[in-house]
Formats: structure tokens, sequence, C-alpha cells
């Protein structure tokens, strides 16, 4: 997935259907001079609906969508006919998606789960005919309920994509090269910084028919959980990645301070992406000679596993695929664990 129309951010109105009104209606037939009340109840309004499509990786369907309505519900009628409900509204959305009230930032929903439903809005419920209110004392009530009004808010839809793994990195550091060799996506690679403007995902091919995804987000530089460059946009990908690879270039002068930087960028915008797994690649090795190599080796932080890799050479590459797949599992087994 690479397309400048990913879009991971809207804002849309939405309202819900209200609830139709009861009847007051008294039963009319010729031979039966004192009919009672009959009056039907009203339907229910439409609701807003999110249900998760794993076929959609973008938001950009509701892009220019900004009002979405529900249908009302019908009033009731004689003969305790009741009115037909108002049609909900389903919004399809991608899985990962969060949904907020745009004005407090109150989490209304959040869908992970393909064919998941979450009702955004409910539609009013539809009044009570009069038949509901006939007493002993009173025969022939005059009244019935009105419905429900509808309910309406802004809402922001956000998407986290959904990933086994995420890199992270500063720009250029070969995420998308890497990306490209592992598996099927084609990000666009070039040898200056911020070519990769929005995130790719890309499904990595494992042994026994197995795989897991790989989520490559824009560079992440020095300041970016306060807002600069474009990583603070795009940070929030990774929040929901099982694993985090760290990929520093063995160009940069100090491996340790690198990846200290992005550390600590992850851990002013989250905390708790700290208490993620973690993996730490060198990458362009090609770019060293042996002796150069293995100083660097003595340089890198103790408590995070890594490894020296080259997409371009393919050195590495696949110990760097049993390695992750050994870690995702790790993790998994935790997470049940801890469940």
């Amino acid at each position: 997935m690479s397309s400048p129309n990913f879009i991971d951010y809207v804002k849309i109105h939405c309202r819900s259907g209200k609830g139709g009104a009861g009847s007051v209606h008294f039963r009319r037939e010729k031979y039966v001079p004192n009919g009672g009340p009959d009056g039907g109840d009203g339907g229910r309004g439409g609701h807003i609906i999110l249900r998760g499509n794993q076929q959609l990786w973008t938001l950009l369907h509701l892009k220019y969508q900004k009002h979405i309505q529900a249908e009302n519900g019908a009033n009731g009628q004689g003969n305790n006919k009741k009115g037909p409900d108002g049609k909900d509204v389903v919004i399809q959305v991608p899985l990962g998606t969060i949904a907020k009230d745009a004005e407090t930032g109150e989490i209304l929903a959040e869908i992970t789960q393909h064919g998941e439903e979450k009702i955004l809005l409910k539609g009013g419920r539809g009044g009570l005919g009069n038949w509901h209110f006939k007493t002993a004392t009173k025969q022939a009530p005059q009244y019935a309920q009105p419905g429900e009004p509808s309910q309406e808010k802004w809402i922001v839809l956000e998407l986290k994509v959904l990933a086994d793994v995420g890199l992270v990195g500063f720009p250029n550091a070969g995420k998308s090269t890497l990306l490209s060799v592992i598996s099927a996506a084609k990000p666009e690679i070039a040898p200056y910084p911020f070519t990769t403007l929005t995130p790719n995902l890309g499904v990595v091919k494992y042994k026994d028919f197995q795989s897991f995804i790989v989520a490559d987000i824009p560079g992440i530089i020095e300041g970016a959980a306060e807002g600069k460059g474009l990583g603070l946009r795009f940070l929030r990908h990774i929040e929901r990645n099982s694993l985090l690879l760290f990929m520093v270039s063995a160009e940069s002068e100090s491996i340790s301070k690198a990846y200290k930087i992005l550390l600590k960028e992850l851990q002013k915008y989250n905390p708790e992406l700290l208490e993620k797994p973690r993996v730490l690649a060198v990458t362009k090795i090609d770019l060293l000679d042996e002796l150069r190599l293995q100083k660097l080796k003595k340089t890198l932080p103790k408590n995070v596993p890594s490894i020296f890799i080259s997409a371009l050479t393919n050195q590495n590459i696949e110990t760097l695929k049993d390695f992750l797949w050994e870690q995702l599992s790790q993790a998994n087994v935790s997470f049940i664990t801890n469940k």
C-alpha cells in the first residue's frame, strides 16, 4: 500500500434518524360503535454504524462525504400498525479505525476486526401509540408519545495501521528498501530524505505458508513528537504494531546515539510504545569493510537485540526474517498469557 490517496484522518458530521411519532387512532368499523384505541407505535430512527472492512486500507472514500444522515422512523398508523424503522447508515472503514467526538476528543468506537460493527449514533426510539395508554378509567386516550429526537455530532475518524512489525528510523535509513526486498510492496525509493510520505504496508511470506505484515512510516527526525518533520502525523501508525524494528544506517556517527534519539521521540509521543518488543537493525553494512564493522559492533546499545543487514546485497535478510518471526511468536505468547 503506497499511494498519494492514502487518507488516515477525516472529519464528518453524522446525524441519526429521529423516531416516528405514535398514532392517536380509534377502531372504526360498521358494527363496532365503541371501538377502542388502536394507534400504532412509531418506527425507530436509523442508526449510524461503523463496520470493519479488511478490503479497505484508507479513509479516502469518506474524504468528500462530509455529511452522513440516517433515515427517520415513520409515524405509527391505525389498526396497531407500527411505522417502519428508518434505514441504518453503515460506514465501511479499514481495520484500525478509531472514531472520536470532535469536540471532546472522547473515543466513541474502535474497529479492529473484519465485519465488526459499532453503533456511533443511535436512532431515536419510536413513540408509543395511544393503545398503550388505555386504562379501566380512561378508555379513549387522546394522546400518544412523540418519537425521540435524532443525535448529531462531528466525528473524527482516525486510522492507525494494523501491522505486526513497524519500521522506525530516520529518513534515508533504508526502511523502504528493506520493505521492497522482504515483501511484494513497491514503495518509492530514492537517495534523499523523506522519499516516503505515506505509510507503506508489505506482507512478508515466511516458511510453511506463514506470513506477517510490516509497516514502513515516514522517517522520524529529532523533535518529531513536538511536530517537526513528518513523524508526528504518522507516529500513531506504530501504536498497534506488535514489534518495533529500529533501523539505523551504518553511516551514522553513533549507532547508540541515533537509537536513543528515536527511543526518546517515541517516549515523548507515547510512553507505552517503549513497552513493545524491539529489535535494532544496522543497515547499509555493504558500505563498510570488515575492520570498521567490527569496531561498530562494540558501540551498539546493550539492552536491545541487534542484527547487521544490507538490503542491497541481501546480507542477513533471511536471518532477519527468522529473528522477527521468533520475536513475534514470543510477543504473541506473552500477549495470550497476559489476557
